[in-house]
């Protein structure tokens, strides 16, 4: 793939953008005919318009607004979740989009993600008949754009104990909520049509449900929302995350999720988007591996390809080694999620191990590609940098380690 330089500047003359179809252990070899032809059109996409203009967009901090429209076009934004209408999509085919996806860049991976992963699937899981027909369709084409807001200034990983407030009101004749308080890391929170808000519910009337979190869907334009896009982020570039405030915007009573009553609504969304973060990290981890294997076929050192070397063909093959053991765990874990015996301590080791393996390779590819190696045009740079934002969200290293270590022990370290 070329790439202009810039004044004064040589471009480097190594091509290391193209597919190896990496799948040394056959982990995908049995998927069928439908996810390999989804796999294939999502790996066609990355490379006709993702890769040769996605460095820019994440030099200058620029949102693809341009790609999100062909994102739509392809229906590629729903991230897998089933829309009425549209062909249904299965999880390990939904998996290997987000591979491939992530595989190009971790930007427009994470668009597919919070527009499709959290904010529609957080309507289609817990909203209305009449919620789901006015805003699924919309936005699996992409002409609303979705937020999902629940993690705060001073609640990330203690995301169960949110302040954001819901109280219920009357205004000007029409029953409602007023809802008060921040949230912080949304992506398109400040770009986007509606936010998909978590808050505490404030009604002593409500019962038992009085102090549940609920879900309310928030236009973005209404009164006393402000999404301010957080500046200076070293990962993820290419999507904006807004810091919101929420200032007594009031939203009518059908704008609030009906199946949304309490925290584990929010965490059944956050349990089907967690195996596919992981699926992203072995994107990126493949991404990172296939940039080494191609850089080192073509870089030459003291007469021949540094490929020839003993160092060389060592860290190849610890890179492989991870990546393969990282698509073995992910395809295994989601035909148990097809079966619907996945659990979540199950999906957490998914998450912990995939954003662990894929840091390593990443770590191994970038010192291997010496100077070269954090240059953007050479791939590994950008890759290297949006993995550590995936080892942060969708739960850190330490929490999904400890979800998992509550498991093993039966004691719980932080709740």
């Amino acid at each position: 793939m070329s790439r202009p330089a810039q004044p004064g500047v040589t471009a480097p003359d190594y091509d290391v953008s193209q597919p190896l179809d990496v799948d040394y252990a056959a982990a995908f070899a049995d998927i069928t005919p439908a996810e390999r032809e989804r796999q294939l059109a999502v790996r066609k996409f990355v490379q006709d318009e993702v890769l040769p203009v996605i460095d820019g967009y994440w030099e200058r901090a620029e949102v693809p607004f341009d790609l999100v429209k062909k994102l739509a076009e392809r229906d590629f934004l729903r991230d897998g979740v089933d829309v009425p209408g549209r062909p249904e999509v299965t999880l390990m085919g939904a998996g290997l989009a987000s591979m491939e996806m992530s595989r190009g860049d971790g930007s427009v991976a994470t668009i597919c993600g919070v527009q499709g992963g959290l904010a529609l699937r957080s309507i289609v899981m817990h909203g209305s008949p009449e919620q789901v027909e006015r805003y699924a369709e919309p936005m699996a084409r992409g002409e609303i754009l979705g937020a999902f807001a629940l993690t705060e200034p001073t609640h990330g990983s203690d995301s169960v104990s949110l302040e954001t407030t819901a109280r219920r009101t009357v205004r000007d004749g029409v029953e409602g909520y007023v809802i008060d308080g921040e949230k912080k890391w949304i992506g398109f929170g400040s770009c986007g049509d509606i936010t998909v808000v978590w808050a505490r519910l404030d009604d002593p009337d409500a019962g038992e449900r009085h102090g549940q979190v609920h879900g309310f869907i928030v236009p973005q334009d209404a009164p006393g929302y402000t999404g301010t896009t957080i500046e200076g982020k070293m990962a993820l570039r290419a999507i904006w995350q807004a810091h919101i405030e929420l200032d007594g915007v009031f939203v009518p009573a059908d704008a609030a999720l009906p199946g949304a009553t309490s925290f584990k609504a929010t965490a059944a969304v956050l349990f089907a988007t967690r195996l596919a973060v992981a699926w992203s990290a072995v994107g990126h981890a493949v991404a990172c591996y296939e940039a080494a294997v191609q850089y080192a076929t073509q870089r030459v050192q003291f007469g021949k390809p540094i490929a020839a070397k003993q160092m060389v063909q060592e860290r190849l093959t610890r890179m492989l080694s991870t990546v393969t053991q990282l698509q073995l765990l992910v395809g295994r874990l989601t035909e148990l999620a097809d079966a619907g015996k996945l659990t979540g301590e199950q999906a957490s080791l998914a998450k912990y191990t995939c954003t662990r393996g894929a840091r390593e390779v990443a770590s191994v590819a970038r010192d291997m590609l010496g100077g070269n190696g954090i240059l953007l045009a050479n791939r590994v740079a950008r890759h290297f940098a949006d993995i550590e934002a995936l080892h942060t969200y969708e739960g850190t290293e330490s929490m999904n380690a400890l979800i998992v270590g509550r498991d093993i022990t039966g004691f719980s370290s932080f709740a």
